[in-house]
């Protein structure tokens, strides 16, 4: 090996977490900081815990319900679009107005839209 070139070992380094929880190990640096440790970590704990940075988890729950809610009116929407044209190709059968029947079906759709909001 050549000599000045490694970094200095230390035998008995202290690894301290944010839980409180601290062991010693042999390291290159004298004391190490963590976050997340065996005795706090929920893979070993059992327990489940989201550790929040920032906001992030309430960001990313506010967006998955905006393209659940998107998703749903995409749905009714397309729901409401089949009836009316249903009801439509119907009154056309009988001799109605079609698109008075459609309208009626697209009120109804809208009615519920607006309970709903």
């Amino acid at each position: 090996m050549r000599e000045g070139i490694h970094p200095t070992y230390h035998e008995n380094a202290r690894v301290t977490c944010t839980c409180g929880n601290s062991w010693l190990t042999g390291s290159t640096k004298e004391e190490i900081l963590v976050n997340v440790c065996s005795a706090c970590h929920p893979f070993y704990t059992g327990e489940q815990r989201i550790v929040d940075t920032v906001g992030r988890v309430e960001r990313f729950v506010k967006r998955l319900e905006s393209r659940q809610q998107a998703a749903a009116f995409k749905r009714i929407e397309t729901q409401a679009r089949q009836e009316a044209e249903e009801a439509a190709r119907k009154a056309r059968a009988r001799g109605d107005d079609p698109e008075k029947a459609a309208a009626q079906v697209m009120a109804k759709y809208e009615a519920e839209l607006q309970a709903e909001s």
